[in-house]
C-alpha cells in the first residue's frame, strides 16, 4: 500500500558527488521518519543517515561530516547529499519508512552507488 521511490544512484570517482532522493506515495499512515541505509557486497546493511519528521537526524559514524540529510514533509521526500565519496561508499542505497510504531516496515528497491577511479 505504500510505494518509495528512490533515486539519483549512479557512478562517479572518488571525490565525487551524488545526491540521492527518495519519495514515498500512497501512505497510509503518518510518517515518523526516513532513513537511508546501505549494503555493501558481503557486508551488514548499516544506517547512513536517517531524519524524523521534526527533523531530528542521526548519522552512520563513518559518514558524518560528509552526508547530510534532509526532508520535505509535506512531499514526503528525503534527500541525501554524498560528498568525497570514496571507494568504500559503494553499495546499494535503500530508502526506508518509518510509520507510527517508529520501525521501518517499507522500503524501496534500493539505488547502485559505485565509486571507483
Amino acid at each position: 500500500q505504500v510505494q518509495v521511490v528512490e533515486s539519483g544512484g549512479g557512478a562517479v570517482q572518488p571525490g565525487g558527488s551524488l545526491r540521492l532522493s527518495c519519495a514515498a506515495s500512497r501512505s497510509t499512515f503518518k510518517i515518523t521518519a526516513i532513513g537511508w541505509y546501505r549494503q555493501a557486497p558481503g557486508k551488514q546493511r548499516e544506517l547512513v543517515a536517517s531524519i524524523s519528521s521534526d527533523g531530528a537526524t542521526i548519522y552512520g559514524d563513518f559518514v558524518k561530516g560528509r552526508f547530510f540529510i534532509d526532508h520535505d514533509n509535506a512531499k514526503n521526500s528525503a534527500y541525501l547529499q554524498m560528498n568525497n565519496l570514496q571507494p568504500e561508499d559503494t553499495a546499494v542505497y535503500y530508502c526506508g519508512l518509518a510509520g507510527p510504531r517508529f520501525e521501518y516496515d517499507y522500503w524501496g528497491q534500493g539505488t547502485q552507488v559505485t565509486v571507483s577511479s
